[in-house]
């Protein structure tokens, strides 16, 4: 079989003399040819340590016998982005580093590619550029960094944020939790996005087993990047793409991970959206109809106790499995040319656990502590709870649905009748909310936030006001077509669809209309007007009066990115990819 690469310089024959002018050596030049994709960059910690796991895996492809070529496109940080119309570019962003994985690839083909990233973003759109080229390919989880003094994450500085504004605590405690919430690099240590993706990927087979989640700082990384080099040549020369590894059954192994996981709810955006390059149908229907039933049994915040840099040491992504090892497609292949089954199997005799063990010890002993595995990951006859994480609601208010994180919410809001408060934009709600003008029993509005509206910002700030809130924690909703942080908690429903700017019902929601939410039944339904009950066909007739009367908005960008995405972007159920059919 000749290789791709070999094939191009044939075809091309300034391909050689401009590598050589790169600082390829002519031997270089007939190698098993590695393009080495990464976020690498400044931009935030997920991606600044990137560069030292690049040439961990050159140094790899090198011993393999291949050459690995570095491409870089960095992404942007949420967190960073918060409170600012920079959050609006977050969801795009993946598009574009997808778009450019796909230039890097095509442009000069290579035989393989290492996909490297760590988080929100990055890795989603890794998955979704690896597919799309549908090389033989390999990723690498770039960590999760290690909590702060007294178990601090960042997850925890939106409620300290929340409690300033309120005057609960000073500026100097405050300035305490923003100095030391990130001490280091790596995905942010919770179970948001970041993390949530990194699992994702290794439960899709596409990482080394175990990669998920190592703290990026050690050197049981390294040595992973290190592996993961070697087996991206391996990989050139079986030939064996993407699409003949990663089926239907791998996202469906992937779904029943993020149940168990309590993951963030915008992996109902990134999943649909990488299978949609495959040609395979992940919808948020999967999602709710593999999560019932199946055990969550990770206790770390941002629903649970502990930091995620526990997560390794409590056996990763591999432990998680064993313990829902009877829901799982065992069959399905992996990166590593065995299947799911076979690797965990082989994980066992390896020395694996008994490493994962002893690095629980030493973080037991840093901090004074007596965390066992079972702390950590509940054993399945033990879960924290038996319907996973996540469901998605359906009615007259969201026909194509809606999601919340029922692991994250008050009990006391899964079945309630609330009284409609909407709102055009984040900022008036988060006003609203911080001073007191939303009063118990109110659902919360926020519209015009989705893919077409404004990008599909986090309604980070405006969760963790409400969740922060003794009383409005547990007695309003906020409901919206915007997502929410894979760190938000609360009674929080997002991605409600079809969006307001497509003339979605929530767009026809008016002060004082009466709102059931009903998660067991998976219901979401506006019931009532002006405070008042009416029967279904009476609100059938309300909203078709209301949506004849609707003036659309005109679009909010006249031009740039924002402007492509929302002329394109699906719907947030279908995983809010560019669709240009």
């Amino acid at each position: 079989m000749k290789l791709t690469s070999q094939k191009m310089r044939e075809l091309a024959p300034e391909l050689d003399p401009l590598r050589i002018g790169t600082g390829w050596k002519e031997e270089d030049l007939s190698k098993p040819q590695v393009m080495i994709e990464s976020t690498f960059g400044d931009s935030h910690p997920g991606s600044a340590h990137l560069d030292k796991l690049v040439a961990e895996v050159r140094r790899g492809i090198m011993d393999a016998g291949g050459f690995g070529a570095r491409y870089f496109c960095t992404d942007m940080c949420d967190g960073e982005s918060q409170g600012t119309d920079g959050i609006n570019y977050s969801l795009a962003s993946r598009e574009m580093i997808a778009n450019m994985i796909e230039i890097h690839a095509n442009a000069t083909p290579f035989d393989a590619g290492v996909y490297i990233a760590s988080c929100d973003k990055g890795m989603p759109a890794n998955l979704i550029g690896m597919c799309r080229v549908n090389i033989p390919g390999i990723v690498l989880c770039g960590g999760t960094m290690n909590a702060g003094p007294d178990l601090l994450t960042l997850n925890e500085l939106g409620y300290y944020s929340a409690r300033y504004e309120r005057g609960e605590i000073d500026a100097e405690k405050l300035h305490w939790a923003k100095i030391n919430a990130c001490p280091g690099c790596g995905a942010c240590s919770f179970i948001g996005t970041a993390s949530t993706m990194q699992i994702m990927a290794e439960a899709l087979g596409l990482t080394l087993p175990g990669c998920a989640l190592m703290p990026a700082d050690s050197d049981m990384l390294k040595e992973y990047a290190y592996r993961t080099g070697k087996r991206s040549v391996e990989m050139a020369l079986e030939g064996k793409r993407v699409s003949d590894i990663v089926t239907k059954e791998s996202f469906e192994n992937a779904v029943y991970v993020h149940a168990a996981i309590s993951g963030s709810t915008n992996t109902l955006l990134h999943l649909p959206a990488i299978a949609h390059e495959l040609g395979i149908v992940i919808d948020g229907d999967t999602f709710d109809r593999l999560h019932r039933n199946t055990h969550y049994l990770l206790d770390l915040r941002p629903a649970g106790k502990w930091p995620a840099e526990v997560f390794l040491y409590a056996g990763g992504v591999p432990a998680v499995m064993e313990e829902i090892r009877s829901f799982l497609h065992l069959d399905a292949m992996t990166v590593t040319g065995k299947t799911l089954g076979e690797n965990l199997d082989v994980l066992k005799e390896s020395g694996y656990y008994e490493q994962c063990a002893a690095l629980l010890e030493k973080f037991n002993e840093r901090y004074g502590l007596h965390l066992t595995k079972e702390d950590i990951i509940r054993p399945f006859d033990r879960p924290l709870g038996t319907d996973g994480s996540i469901a998605v609601l359906k009615g007259n208010l969201a026909p194509e649905g809606a999601v919340i994180k029922h692991t994250a919410c008050p009990k006391e809001m899964f079945r309630v009748v609330l009284k409609a408060r909407p709102f055009d934009s984040e900022e008036e709600c988060l006003d609203a909310i911080l001073h007191h003008r939303v009063e118990k029993g109110d659902a919360v509005f926020i519209r015009y936030e989705g893919p077409k509206g404004s990008g599909m910002p986090e309604m980070f700030y405006t969760s963790e006001a409400i969740s922060s809130d003794r009383e409005l924690g547990r007695a309003i909703a906020l409901i919206t077509d915007g997502r929410f942080s894979g760190a938000s908690t609360g009674p929080v429903i997002g991605h409600c669809s079809p969006e307001a700017m497509d003339g979605g019902p929530i767009a026809l929601v008016e002060q004082d209309d009466l709102i059931e939410i009903d998660i067991p039944e998976r219901k979401l339904n506006i019931v009532g007007v002006k405070g008042e009950r009416k029967t279904p066909e009476e609100i059938d007739e309300v909203l078709r009066q209301r949506k004849a009367s609707y003036v659309p908005r005109r679009p909010k960008y006249k031009n740039g990115v924002l402007k492509l995405f929302a002329l394109h972007a699906a719907s947030p159920m279908k995983g809010a990819y560019l669709d240009y059919e």
